[in-house]
């Protein structure tokens, strides 16, 4: 073996490793829906909602999305607007609108059909390293590995290095079952996930446990950002179910054409404070106050119906105080 995995990692060792981590994955992996099939379209939505979010948060919106564009030509044929209201609360907006003109590449330019390799799938917008690998491997069978947080977290643990960058991927590519290296590099996202975690890994439940150099005694190294607390308050103004509404500029950097209840200025009276809720975006908490009000002909918005909020590309702070409002 490379240098990469060290002498002590023959050939028999690695083999038991890939033995012992795909007999565990078999028998406790998580029943997730993009597992119920190797469909490319379904394992490319799947890896796209999963990136920074996590699995609890994308279930529900992973089966609505999949019922509004079960195939990749409805999805290509969907406006940008109907795209974003179905991705609303999920974040991280831009995923969204790669995904849509990712889909409208792959039916104009190979009729439908997927590239089957990583290498043709990383020419997709939107598609990196990562996500190509997980494709390529899941839906295709080809033997590439993949690099994500867990995986990196698992290999530095079972191998006892401090290893980053290029070395991960090779040591992952090494450590890879080529005969099954979809539910390979699944295996090692689900060990990393659900037992070797970040803090306290759950080595009795291992099951490469015997084979690993750390054995819990290594501990990932974590970088807690300081939190900022911000106070906000938006203004709920509605008539005869009209909810007045206003839209992000198109060239906006954050969230551009996205539609959103409009934000007070100043200090507000609580005591036209209708409801009050937390939000957190990165590394800020919100207090967010919404006030019922009438509207400054100062703000430029649109009165829209309650009906037809549901189907717009919502921020996902909007949608919050419209459910909590019992809006939608």
């Amino acid at each position: 073996m490379a240098a990469i995995i060290s002498e002590t990692w023959d050939s028999q060792r690695t083999q038991q490793f890939q033995q012992n981590l795909l007999e565990w994955y078999d028998r406790h992996k998580r029943d997730l829906p993009w597992r119920q099939d190797r469909d490319p379209y379904r394992v490319w939505v799947s890896e796209i909602m999963l990136q920074q979010t996590r699995v609890k948060a994308v279930l529900d919106h992973y089966r609505r999305f999949l019922q509004l564009f079960p195939t990749v030509e409805k999805l290509a044929r969907a406006r940008e607007s109907t795209v974003l209201s179905a991705w609303s609360g999920l974040g991280y907006y831009r995923r969204a609108r790669m995904m849509h003109r990712a889909a409208k590449q792959i039916v104009k330019q190979h009729a439908g059909y997927f590239p089957d390799t990583a290498e043709k799938l990383r020419s997709l917008p939107g598609i990196g390293r990562y996500t190509s690998s997980a494709i390529a491997s899941i839906a295709f069978g080809e033997g590439v590995a993949v690099v994500d947080g867990n995986v990196e977290r698992v290999i530095r643990r079972v191998l006892g290095k401090s290893l980053s960058g290029e070395k991960v991927w090779q040591a992952a590519d090494q450590l890879l079952d080529h005969q099954r290296p979809g539910d390979s590099n699944q295996a090692m996202m689900e060990l990393g996930a659900t037992v070797c975690v970040p803090r306290k890994p759950s080595c009795n439940l291992c099951p490469i446990f015997d084979l690993c150099t750390a054995q819990g005694a290594m501990e990932s190294v974590s970088v807690n950002l300081p939190q900022h607390k911000r106070e906000i308050s938006y203004l709920l103004a509605s008539r005869k179910r009209l909810v007045f509404m206003v839209q992000r500029p198109k060239e906006s950097s954050l969230m551009p054409g996205m539609w959103e209840l409009p934000e007070v200025q100043g200090k507000t009276d609580t005591n036209g404070t209708c409801l009050t809720l937390r939000h957190s975006i990165t590394v800020t908490d919100y207090r967010v106050k919404v006030v019922r009000g009438r509207v400054s002909s100062k703000i430029a918005g649109k009165w829209l119906e309650e009906d037809r909020l549901q189907k717009l590309p919502l921020t996902g702070l909007a949608r919050k105080i419209l459910y909590a409002a019992k809006v939608i």
